[in-house]
């Protein structure tokens, strides 16, 4: 679902995805079915006068198109704020099994060809730690489709238990109930070495998991930067079926790439 395929960009991206044999654009239909109005009801319990008022958007719709399985995801974003594609993606398709939380991701490529998963770059400001928890067991369902293998880190300042602070604690409490790696720096995680000499089970992580917004946006943009990565995304998850909330500065060349890899998780 391309639910702004009136923007040139998203248009041109829709159009090479086709020819490409890579996606088939479906447009959003004119006016809601019944099996739309019943995917809203059915996800958030709403009345019929609300999901009928609600589906009067196109983004609504795309998204009740989706979760009534006419498409298998949806990208949007390009004019549309964050808040508004998670609103819509969250009543319309409604949250993964076991996840509480909308999260993102980017999908960083390296020049060697290697890749890693950074969340949550985009979405969630300060994270608490059952919300941390979801977006590192989301990444690590991200990662099982698009990486294959799975070693995710959630991210600290401190390793283990060689320092305390608010932020190391919340991060201690998202590990101990994921069973995923954590507190643990960014050295440490990357690099088996250095976890060794500081008595963790480190090294190798390709899922790495921020404590807060600060920090993942800063590092996904220093990678970009210093590393040559190209960043992919950001992707939502958490939720049912893929949804991609594009930047709003987002080129053509972008929406084809971000579409790739959201519809690599379907």
């Amino acid at each position: 679902m391309f639910p702004e395929l009136d923007d040139p960009r998203v248009k041109d991206a829709a159009a090479r995805l086709r020819s490409e044999g890579v996606a088939q654009p479906v447009p959003v239909v004119e006016q809601p079915s019944g099996s739309h109005i019943t995917a809203l009801a059915a996800n958030r319990k709403l009345s019929e006068g609300v999901a009928r008022r609600l589906l009067a958007r196109p983004l609504h719709r795309a998204a009740a198109m989706v979760s009534a399985g006419e498409a298998d995801a949806m990208v949007a974003g390009a004019n549309t704020p964050t808040r508004r594609v998670i609103e819509a993606a969250s009543i319309g398709i409604g949250l993964a099994d076991g996840i509480s939380t909308v999260s993102s991701f980017f999908l960083m490529i390296f020049p060697d060809a290697g890749a890693m998963i950074f969340a949550d770059c985009a979405v969630n400001t300060t994270p608490n730690a059952r919300e941390l928890a979801d977006i590192a067991l989301a990444s690590r369902r991200s990662a099982d489709t698009l990486l294959g293998s799975t070693k995710v880190a959630l991210l600290s300042y401190s390793t283990g238990s060689s320092g305390t602070g608010p932020s190391v604690e919340l991060v201690r409490e998202a590990a101990e109930a994921t069973g995923l790696t954590g507190p643990i720096q960014a050295d440490a995680a990357l690099n088996h070495s250095i976890a060794t000499r500081k008595g963790v089970d480190g090294g190798g992580a390709n899922v790495l998991v921020f404590p807060n917004l600060d920090s993942g946006n800063i590092a996904y943009k220093l990678v970009q930067e210093l590393a040559g990565a190209r960043a992919i995304g950001p992707v939502l998850q958490g939720l049912r079926k893929p949804v991609c909330d594009l930047s709003r500065g987002a080129g053509s060349d972008d929406i084809v790439a971000a579409t790739a890899v959201t519809i690599a998780l379907c």
